[in-house]
């Protein structure tokens, strides 16, 4: 099987954020791609197989699968461009539904994808601790809590305790701020320890649960967002109805045979 690292959300090589595509021949055990997903290490790993003229599409972490993943699915979908599978419109078959990918001339992947607009709650018990900083706002969306803090300066100083982050009852914790820069309307950071993903480097999901977020604070349909992990990355989003699309770039970092 051929297998490939991608650099999703990112014009440059080793930004942004890896994932590895396994381009299955057969369908294979849920418990097998766990195996692969271990050995390959990226904080996800898609396995794509064709059926009919879509394909299914499924994204483990190295400690379990989930049920929606941005990054890898923009992966996914450069990796089936590039070695020339697709040319157009892709539809994949997922545990969200399907989801559809388009990319154009100049490398730009969008991704169709199920928006997760955040309702209020309380702050549960640890997660001010854990964070280290007095929340603006916090809510929880259908995976993830989403915080936001006063400024950018916040969110790239954070220094949580994953310990008990873990502890959580949610998949991850989206730290946001408003952004001053005239490039970029939000920045975030995602952690995600629970599912072994201390922190993920660009979250295509969580700008799911941040696009109609910042849409609604700031009146704007289409935003520009930022994630300040050490590799970043930059997520377009548009927010249609109920739906939330998210552009990108990728680049393939290197590909090769899975020989088990």
């Amino acid at each position: 099987m051929r297998i490939f690292t991608v650099d999703s959300f990112t014009d440059r090589p080793f930004k942004g954020n890896p994932a590895a595509v396994c381009l299955l021949e057969a369908p294979a055990t849920a418990s097998w791609m766990q195996e692969v997903a271990a050995e390959m290490r990226h904080s996800e790993t898609a396995f794509v197989l064709r059926e009919g003229s879509g394909y299914s599409l499924r994204w483990f972490t190295p400690e379990v699968e989930v049920a929606l993943c941005g990054h890898a699915t923009l992966a996914a979908a450069h990796v089936l461009y590039s070695i020339g599978e697709e040319s157009g419109r892709i539809e994949f078959s997922t545990q969200s539904g399907i989801l559809s990918v388009e990319g154009d001339s100049s490398g730009l992947i969008t991704m169709d994808f199920p928006a997760k607009p955040p309702s209020e709650c309380v702050a549960p018990v640890g997660l001010v601790e854990a964070l280290g900083v007095e929340p603006v706002w916090v809510g929880n969306s259908e995976f993830d809590l989403l915080v936001e803090v006063k400024s950018p300066d916040i969110v790239l100083e954070l220094a949580p305790d994953f310990g008990v982050l873990a502890s959580l009852e949610v998949r991850g914790v989206i730290v946001t701020a408003v952004s001053p820069d005239s490039d970029v309307d939000f920045v975030s950071r995602f952690f995600a320890p629970r599912v072994g993903i201390d922190e993920d480097p660009v979250t295509g999901s969580a700008h799911c649960v941040l696009a109609p977020y910042w849409s609604g604070r700031l009146g704007v349909h289409a935003l520009t967002g930022r994630q300040l992990s050490a590799r970043g990355g930059v997520v377009r989003t548009t927010l249609r109805d109920e739906r939330v699309l998210l552009a990108g770039h990728a680049v393939t970092v290197w590909s090769g045979e899975l020989h088990v």
